[in-house]
């Protein structure tokens, strides 16, 4: 499968998805490795996760970079040699890029309907106008707000982030596909434009958003 979406976001801000039905060795054929990247492939015990892996060496070099270009810091977060901004994320058959000139983060994830049982583990401000609860819009709202703060945390990295208790996510409708966070931590407060979109396949059962978050 070519590339399934691109979202030209602004003038130096682009999200490419990739959606993953080509086999491992499909895909292997298709990227060169640097060797730390190779043993790092090599060390992964699910197949699924060496595609999405590759899948996102894929989605790289649709942008003219290659692996040799992409790096990761001591905390696991990607970065390129230039000032491009690059953010990763990947969910069941989709992985997603997305880069930019500006601080950015991404995450996507599956609506799932066991996100509620997990929703007092990373909610506290938003429980404020998370109403009423058990519905589809419930699950939908929770998922923007667990994909917000993903992205986030991605962007700040930072030992002791908790969702729960630092970052806060304001009221939002589901239609205006937009609203802003701010991350309270160590006597920091960061504010973020944070964007979503639900995201199908004609391939695969379910609903998936996608969120991504700039910092100000």
């Amino acid at each position: 499968m070519p590339l399934f979406q691109t979202i030209q976001f602004n003038e130096t801000t682009k999200i490419l998805i990739w959606e993953i039905t080509e086999s491992f060795d499909e895909l292997y054929s298709k990227v060169t490795l640097k060797e730390k990247t190779q043993r790092r492939l090599d060390g992964m015990k699910s197949q699924m996760h060496q595609r999405a892996f590759l899948s996102v060496r894929m989605l790289i070099q649709e942008m003219g970079f290659t692996d040799k270009d992409l790096h990761y810091d001591e905390f696991g977060k990607p970065y390129f040699d230039c000032h491009n901004y690059i953010s990763i994320t990947h969910s069941y058959h989709f992985a997603a890029i997305i880069i930019s000139d500006e601080t950015v983060g991404i995450d996507m994830e599956l609506q799932r309907e066991k996100i509620q049982k997990i929703a007092d583990k990373f909610t506290d401000y938003e429980c404020n106008y998370l109403e009423p609860k058990f519905s589809e819009e419930y699950i939908k709202k929770l998922t923007v707000i667990w994909g917000a703060k993903e992205a986030i945390f991605k962007i700040r990295n930072e030992k002791g982030i908790s969702f729960k208790d630092h970052i806060r996510v304001e009221d939002f409708s589901l239609d205006k596909k937009q609203t802003q966070s701010s991350l309270h931590f160590d006597d920091l407060i960061k504010d973020f434009d944070v964007h979503y979109e639900e995201i199908k396949s004609d391939n695969f059962e379910g609903t998936f958003t996608l969120v991504y978050a700039f910092e100000k």
